[in-house]
């Protein structure tokens, strides 16, 4: 099992295995073709508030990631099926922030590989 995460802008790669898009709004500029995304789970972004609030502010990376883990503990259903996702293949998580370090697809793969530890 292998969760991997990429800007949603980068090329896709065959070793990409099943591409999620995991933010709450559609990426700029970029077609659903252009995208090469399996599946758009809007579910999985964290509310727009908690986004708004984060801003990819790196000061603000502890707290985002605590509060958008307490917000993934309430869709225990969309948890399940990325977790479902992640035990056929490659699940790759795909985000549109420019920030690469800082971001809800970084968290959530924290929080799945958790949840797989568990």
């Amino acid at each position: 099992m292998e969760i991997r995460v990429k800007r949603v802008y980068d090329a896709p790669a065959a070793e990409d295995g099943f591409r999620v898009l995991v933010d709450g709004v559609w990426p700029r500029g970029l077609t659903k073709e252009e995208a090469h995304i399996d599946l758009w789970l809007r579910e999985a972004a964290p509310s727009t508030a908690l986004r708004q609030w984060f801003s990819h502010d790196p000061e603000r990376w502890t707290e985002f990631r605590d509060r958008y883990f307490q917000e993934l503990d309430q869709h225990p259903e969309v948890v399940r099926r990325l977790l479902s996702y992640a035990t056929q293949g490659v699940l790759t998580l795909l985000f549109s922030a420019r920030n690469r370090e800082h971001n809800q697809a970084v968290a959530l793969r924290e929080y799945l590989l958790q949840r797989i530890r568990r």
